[in-house]
C-alpha cells in the first residue's frame, strides 16, 4: 500500500532547512507518511503549475507561515480551496491569519523537538482522516467563523456567525440529504436566516442538537453547498456580579451530522475566537 503524501508549502530560505529536515521530513518519515517540497522534486512544468498539481495530489497539506511569507499564504487558499486537510505550522501565533485561525495549527516557537512532537500526534490524526474521507460521500468544512459581542444594561450576548460548505467528494450525484444537524455545547441558541432553529438535549452529557434546514436536496457530482448559521451565548450579567469584559473567548467545538439517505456523515470542527463589540 503506498504511503500518505503530504505537500510541504514554506520558504526555501536557509533558516527554515532544519526546521523541514529535522522537523517536518524527518518526522513524516517516523510517521509512515511521505513529505516532499516543491523544490527538491523534477519536473517539466512551470514551478507554479507544480505547486497546483501537488496541492491537488496530495493526502494533507503541511504549511509553515512562519514570517507570513506572501506565496505561502497564496498556496495555503488555493489547497483550502479545494477543500484539502491543511495544518498550519508557525514559530509565533500573530502569523496566522485572524480569519484562519479555526484551522488546525501547530505553534511551535523554535523548538524543533516541540514540532516534532506536536506532528507526530498530527500526522496520526490527519492520517486517519484522510483515510476515512476516502468513504465519505460529503466532505465537512468550516469555511468561515467571525464573531461579535452585543452589549446590553443588563447581559452581553457572544454572536457567533458560522459557515459551513458541504462538499460532494464523490463522482456521482450525493444521497438525498433528509436533514442537517449541528450539535454544541449547552446555553448556545442558532439561528438560519432570521429564524431560530429547532433544538433538543442529546442526552449525552449536557450537549444540544439544533435542526438546520439544508439549502439543498442533493449535491451534484464535486459540487458544493454553503449552510451559514448564527449562534448566540450570554456570556454575562449584570446579576452576577461579574465584570463585563471588553471581550470573551469563545473556544469549543461543533459536530455537523448530514442525515442521508445512505447513513449519516459526522464530522467534527473546533471553534476558535474572540468576540468583541463594534466600536461604533
Amino acid at each position: 500500500m503506498p504511503k500518505p503524501f503530504a505537500f510541504v508549502l514554506m520558504p526555501f530560505s536557509k533558516e527554515f532547512s532544519d526546521i523541514y529536515k529535522l522537523g517536518i521530513q524527518e518526522t513524516a518519515t517516523e510517521c509512515g507518511v511521505v513529505a516532499e517540497r516543491v523544490d527538491e522534486q523534477r519536473y517539466s512544468e512551470t514551478m507554479l503549475e507544480r505547486i497546483y498539481r501537488q496541492i491537488k495530489d496530495a493526502d494533507f497539506i503541511i504549511a509553515d507561515m512562519t514570517d507570513r511569507n506572501p506565496n505561502v499564504f497564496y498556496e495555503v487558499g488555493y489547497a483550502h480551496a479545494l477543500g484539502k486537510l491543511v495544518t498550519l505550522l508557525t514559530q509565533d501565533a500573530n502569523d496566522i491569519p485572524f480569519d484562519l485561525k479555526h484551522h488546525r495549527h501547530i505553534v511551535y516557537g523554535k523548538s524543533i523537538q516541540s514540532l516534532k512532537e506536536s506532528l507526530t500526534h498530527e500526522f496520526e490524526w490527519l492520517r486517519k482522516e484522510a483515510e476515512s474521507r476516502k468513504f465519505k460521500s460529503f466532505s465537512i468544512t468550516l469555511a468561515r467563523m467571525t464573531g461579535n459581542l452585543i452589549k446590553g444594561s443588563y447581559r452581553a450576548d457572544a454572536e457567533v456567525d458560522l459557515t459551513f460548505e458541504l462538499k460532494n467528494e464523490t463522482k456521482r450525484k450525493s444521497p438525498e440529504i433528509e436533514a442537517i444537524y449541528l450539535k454544541t455545547g449547552p446555553n448556545w441558541t442558532y439561528e438560519l436566516e432570521g429564524v431560530e432553529c429547532a433544538a433538543v438535549q442529546t442526552g449525552e452529557g449536557s450537549s444540544v442538537r439544533h435542526f438546520i434546514k439544508s439549502p439543498v436536496a442533493r449535491i451534484a457530482p464535486g459540487m458544493w453547498a454553503q449552510v451559514r448559521v448564527r449562534g448566540k451565548k450570554e456570556v454575562w450579567s449584570k446579576f452576577t456580579g461579574e465584570e463585563l469584559q471588553d471581550s470573551y473567548r469563545m473556544s469549543g467545538w461543533v459536530k455537523v451530522e448530514v442525515v442521508t439517505s445512505e447513513g449519516t456523515f459526522e464530522q467534527s470542527l473546533d471553534v476558535d475566537l474572540e468576540v468583541d463589540d463594534i466600536p461604533f
